[in-house]
């Protein structure tokens, strides 16, 4: 049986749901009775159990691993040399020696010390191996070969230290606690034997994998970096600050004033290269992409494709690597210190697919500043910076492991990731001021309202002839005529970047800047890569902080939250000297003046429901924090919420009119305009009218926001040990992180034995069903296509509000509707069971509680919402109680039954 339709890009073609359906098949008659198996696609590896139904999902959402052409995970017998007596090969996890794991990872690591290479071009030797290099291996070749103890065939000295280590990262054991077992192990083995005794010694060992990096002194103001040609200087040239600190004269060595910690690129890039599993997968962007104008990925955005015109030589090896970078800074003691702030810099690959781009084994950090650098940061970029260059005017010969063969690798800078404050700082334009706005820049509509500055204007954005054009009492009392700022090349701002004259950084600058300098506090270090001016988006504005930041300015004005509503005093003030909408004047009486409630905000009776109903909602596990906890229902505000409670709040909870902030963004701006007053316009809000435009060049919003920058920063935070040296231990642990994480590629625990499945029981409270499950029954019952029925959550990271529709809800999806029936057909066949959901409404306004039908409405979401724009009662699904079986009602014409053979 050919078994090509594994290696089909697209996962709903014909061949490829065929191979699905024969697989199961197989899995069936190779397993009976069974009720989990190991699941092949490219997401669980062969490592997790399902059931067959979810085998059957997951194969078609994430696709099957392209290298198990073999089933030998699923009952295949295995032939050996042609042999017919070959033993059958049963479920259970093959016996791997991680001795032989332990020296792949070593050949991985020095691909040079072991064999003879032949580099493509003109140069047939291979790259030289230095000295040290060469030692460092012999040392992890000698711990490798050597047993743990006598008579030890399992385990060397390398490989136990390696799962010992690898487990204690894994679990964030302290190094005592680690010292602790390490010495408990060591009693317990014969008294010969060489485990070392602590976790110093163990690092040791581990030397050799690890990549390293260099401490770079810097100037106590921030100046300039004791680097390259002023590395021999004690003090600093431009404030003439002493290098190193005041110290006993008695001391030997010098202790620097501030030190910055670099860790280099190219090796990291390299290392990307070295395992068979990462190299092929830096290809996937170019070879297994499926280019069907759906947004996927960043290489499907314009700004992609305009770079691969633009540098076509770049393009022609679908090797270089596009990166992104990040910055941001966070306090490593938590709330113990209030004044220190530590900023790492983040690369990150966008070659990868799709299921591994934007996760933590692929980003590297390269720098690590000790405090807030503000705009001071393109000091501590040279290194950086110079190291880009080289990667994209020389490169660096790297060894491809999956075809055996060197080729340079160059490198280059796709973007910046960064929230508004950190966006000033590496852009060079400020965020504050009349012309915060860092695309229109100087163009920019804003006026000082309510005690603050205010962005309108958003009419510029209107075709010439729209009717709102000649309004005036309406908007701020005048008719608009101007067209939308102009867009700015890269050549034009370096031009005139190069006019303005920008004095040193260090303490002794001033803070204000001349007139002719606009909003410009610096000239960017990143313009000095050749191709910078030449991108059509350096810096993204972070969605997630947009979205944070829009919510609260939205919510706190509607619902009336005391300290978050734009209506205040000050803003009807402010209409009243503007002389527009007398409706909102402050209502005087003799001598006193009161500001009645708007009509734009929900009445006490209405927010008190709208707040039991959103206490009332449940989420699956692990898809929301419990947003119950936030609510003060007494109070009549939202306390404690995060950012992605927010994310929550405005992808699901909110009128749809949020959804249609992707399409019409400029005419709900404008409703806006119309609606609240000019304090409610907040640079936040008016950034919103330049996202569609950054979809449409990068792509996917989950590429570009800061939520995988800032779990990791949370996980740094964690792994402080030494509160006085808190860099220090971030450096350490994120080094051996990096070595174990190279390990991990290539050896990996095998998972227990899955427990047998334990039929679900309702418990006393409502219970919510999966989500994925009602949008495949909705899917199966309705016989609506999936590309009109989108449900976003589907994906591994949901399609934000203002981005444009980035998955379809089956994965890449052929536009014909033979293909659409036919998955359909299929979807039905992975249904546990058939469903009657109603399809999904349209989105309105009107529909908001009704969005909640298929997440999961609480008790006393029976009572409905009553707001001042609509009510809605809830459907006779919600209002029903779960009857105490274990076994699905099949006669049921609500739908919430669940399957007794699986959990809930």
């Amino acid at each position: 049986m050919s078994r090509r339709w594994i290696q089909n890009p697209n996962r709903c073609a014909d061949e490829y749901l065929d191979g699905i359906e024969d697989f199961i098949e197989f899995a069936r008659r190779q397993n009976p009775g069974a009720t989990r198996i190991r699941c092949p696609c490219r997401r669980c590896n062969n490592t997790l159990w399902e059931t067959i139904e979810n085998v059957g999902f997951h194969l078609v959402r994430n696709g099957m691993i392209e290298t198990y052409s073999i089933w030998n995970l699923h009952g295949e017998q295995v032939d050996h040399a042609s042999s017919s007596n070959a033993p059958r090969v049963d479920n259970v996890e093959p016996i791997v020696d991680p001795n032989d794991q332990v020296m792949g990872i070593i050949q991985d690591a020095f691909p040079f010390a072991s064999t003879n290479i032949n580099q493509e071009g003109e140069d047939d030797v291979p790259t030289p191996i230095d000295s040290a290099e060469f030692e460092q291996y012999e040392k992890l070749l000698k711990n490798a070969n050597q047993e743990l103890y006598p008579g030890c065939e399992s385990f060397s000295v390398l490989t136990a230290i390696v799962e010992l280590m690898h487990g204690k990262i894994k679990y964030r054991m302290s190094n005592l606690c680690f010292d602790y077992f390490l010495g408990v192990f060591k009693r317990m083995l014969p008294t010969d034997n060489c485990l070392p005794k602590d976790h110093k010694h163990a690092q040791k060992v581990l030397h050799g994998l690890g990549l390293g990096y260099e401490k770079i002194h810097a100037c106590k103001n921030n100046c300039m970096l004791f680097y390259k040609e002023h590395e021999t200087l004690d003090t600093c040239p431009i404030c003439n600050e002493s290098r190193f600190k005041m110290t006993s004269q008695n001391r030997t060595t010098k202790i620097p004033q501030k030190v910055m910690r670099y860790l280099p690129l190219k090796p990291r890039l390299q290392r990307l290269y070295m395992s068979t599993h990462t190299a092929t997968d830096m290809r996937w962007h170019k070879e297994k992409r499926v280019d069907d104008d759906v947004m996927r990925h960043p290489a499907d955005g314009e700004a992609w494709k305009e770079f691969d015109r633009t540098f076509p030589e770049f393009a022609a090896d679908p090797r270089n690597v596009r990166l992104g970078l990040a910055t941001d800074g966070f306090n490593p003691y938590g709330v113990l210190n209030q004044y220190h702030s530590t900023w790492p810099i983040f690369a990150f690959p966008y070659n990868l697919p799709p299921w591994k781009c934007m996760k933590k084994e692929y980003m590297m950090m390269t720098v690590l500043i000790t405090e807030d650098p503000g705009r001071s940061i393109d000091v501590y970029l040279r290194p950086l910076v110079d190291e880009l260059k080289d990667l994209w005017t020389n490169g660096v010969r790297t060894y491809d492991k999956s075809i055996g063969r060197m080729f340079t690798l160059r490198a280059a800078v796709m973007w910046t990731v960064n929230d508004f404050p950190a966006y000033a700082m590496v852009s060079g334009w400020s965020t504050k001021g009349y012309m915060a706005c860092p695309v229109c820049k100087e163009d920019v509509t804003s006026g000082w309202h309510a005690g603050k500055v205010c962005y309108l204007g958003h009419r510029r954005w209107l075709p010439w002839d729209h009717e709102w054009r000649e309004k005036d009492k309406e908007f701020d009392g005048n008719t608009e005529r101007r067209l939308r700022p102009r867009e700015w090349s890269g050549d034009e701002i370096l031009e005139q970047l190069n006019r303005l004259d920008f004095a040193p950084f260090g303490k002794t600058v001033s803070r204000t800047r001349p007139s002719t300098h606009l909003n410009w506090t610096h000239k960017p270090m990143f313009f000095e890569l050749p191709y910078w001016s030449k991108l059509k988006l350096r810096h993204n504005l972070d969605v997630m902080h947009v979205e944070k930041n829009v919510f609260d300015t939205l919510v706190g004005t509607i619902l009336d939250i005391e300290g978050k509503t734009k209506d205040t005093i000050k803003a009807r003030l402010d209409l009243e000297r503007m002389g527009i909408r007398r409706g909102l004047w402050m209502n005087r009486d003799s001598d006193k003046a009161r500001r009645d409630l708007a009509f734009f905000s929900m009445k006490p009776n209405d927010k008190k429901e709208f707040l039991k109903f959103v206490s009332s909602v449940k989420f699956p596990d692990g898809y929301a924090s419990n947003i119950a906890r936030c609510v003060n229902v007494d109070g009549g505000k939202f306390t404690g919420l995060k950012s992605h409670d927010c994310h929550v709040f405005m992808q699901r909870l909110l009128p749809v009119d949020m959804f249609q902030l992707r399409h019409d963004i400029v005419q709900v701006l404008c409703k806006f305009e119309m609606i609240f007053p000019p304090a409610f316009f907040t640079s936040m809000m008016h950034v919103m009218v330049h996202l569609p435009e950054e979809a449409l060049l990068a792509g996917p919003v989950n590429y570009r926001w800061m939520y995988p920058i800032e779990r990791l920063l949370g996980e740094l935070k964690k792994s402080v040990r030494n509160r006085a040296k808190p860099e220090g231990s971030i450096i350490e642990a994120w080094v051996q992180y990096e070595s174990l994480t190279f390990c991990g590629i290539r050896l990996s625990p095998p998972p227990p034995q899955p427990p047998p499945l334990v039929p679900w029981r309702p418990c006393h409270r409502r219970r919510h069903r999966s989500l994925i499950a009602v949008a495949v029954a909705t899917v199966a019952s309705t016989g609506t296509p999936p590309r009109r029925c989108r449900f976003s959550f589907l994906c591994a990271t949901p399609a934000c509000l203002f981005s444009a529709p980035l998955f379809d809800m089956f994965g890449p999806l052929d536009r014909t509707e033979t293909h659409m029936s036919d998955l359909i057909r299929r979807g039905r066949s992975m249904t546990t069971a058939p469903s009657s959901d109603p399809p999904a409404q349209s989105a309105s306004a009107a529909t908001a509680p009704a969005l909640m039908d298929y997440v999961v409405v609480g008790p006393r979401a029976s009572r409905g919402l009553a707001s001042s724009a609509s009510s809605v009662e809830q459907p006779a699904s919600a209002r029903r109680r779960h009857r105490p079986t274990d076994t699905i009602d099949t006669t049921s014409t609500d739908g919430t039954g669940a399957s007794g053979s699986q959990p809930g």
